[in-house]
């Protein structure tokens, strides 16, 4: 499932009230850094060979700008801007001056709204990332994993990276950040997918602990995903896993 226009809705979230949503990636293909096994957009690894036409930022802002200017003072008028859409938001060359761009239009035209970016957190490490960031209300950030071997299997990163990479960038937030978790079950190419396991909740757990987020998203799988084997976790055993996260000190919501 892929989005088809650079702004896409906006609808009514559970999590962010109406959220109008900015898709900075290609219309036609996805683009991440991620191959994750549960992903609604398809395959990162057949997008292989294929160079991505990105949309310029006076693009982006121009039609961010007019649709702002439509829902402004309607039922509709965005509770949050949200950074979401095919792939890894962050990889647009050209991120850090968008960042810094809709926050203007934001205090300009709606100010009361949040901006929210979804990001699976591998490119933390630039530091131009992690500050354009900083600036915003809602860094919803990925951690799907307790140990590293989970890691590779559920996230197959496209470039080298480990599970403590990234916990030790979502560290250097102190705590201004949400982690977005997704649970599941599955055999996928022999290997067996299970971030439900004892030993992963624990270790993902102690990963809580340091990063201490303000608060933690659960899902289960919700839509389609590229291997059908894969098992929807129920929300008994999601709340389950909440209730762990709240016995640590951190807020924990399911999804």
């Amino acid at each position: 499932m892929l989005f088809d226009e650079i702004i896409f809705g906006p609808i009514k979230s559970r999590r962010f009230g109406i959220s109008l949503g900015i898709n900075l990636l290609p219309l036609e293909s996805k683009f991440c850094s991620f191959d994750c096994v549960y992903c609604e957009c398809g395959l990162t690894a057949k997008m292989k060979g294929v160079k991505p036409e990105l949309f310029k930022k006076n693009q982006i802002l121009s039609a961010l700008e007019q649709r702002l200017k439509d829902l402004k003072g309607t039922p509709l008028e965005p509770d949050s801007i949200t950074f979401a859409g095919n792939g890894e938001p962050t990889m647009h060359p050209e991120f850090p001056q968008i960042i810094d761009e809709v926050i203007l239009l934001r205090n300009q035209l709606i100010p009361d709204a949040k901006i929210t970016v979804l990001s699976n957190a591998t490119l933390l490490k630039r530091a131009h990332i992690r500050e354009s960031l900083l600036k915003i209300d809602n860094n919803v950030l990925k951690l799907d994993a307790g140990t590293d071997a989970m890691f590779q299997l559920i996230n197959r990163p496209m470039s080298p990276i480990t599970l403590q990479e990234v916990v030790d960038q979502l560290m250097i937030f102190n705590g201004n950040l949400t982690i977005q978790s997704l649970f599941l079950k599955g055999i996928v190419s022999n290997n067996l997918i299970d971030n439900t396991l004892p030993h992963e909740v624990d270790a993902w757990l102690s990963h809580l602990e340091r990063i201490q987020p303000k608060l933690v998203m659960l899902y289960p799988i919700d839509r389609l995903t590229p291997f059908a084997n894969l098992e929807k976790i129920s929300t008994d055993q999601l709340s389950s896993i909440a209730a762990r996260v709240e016995a640590i000190g951190i807020k924990a919501e399911v999804f």
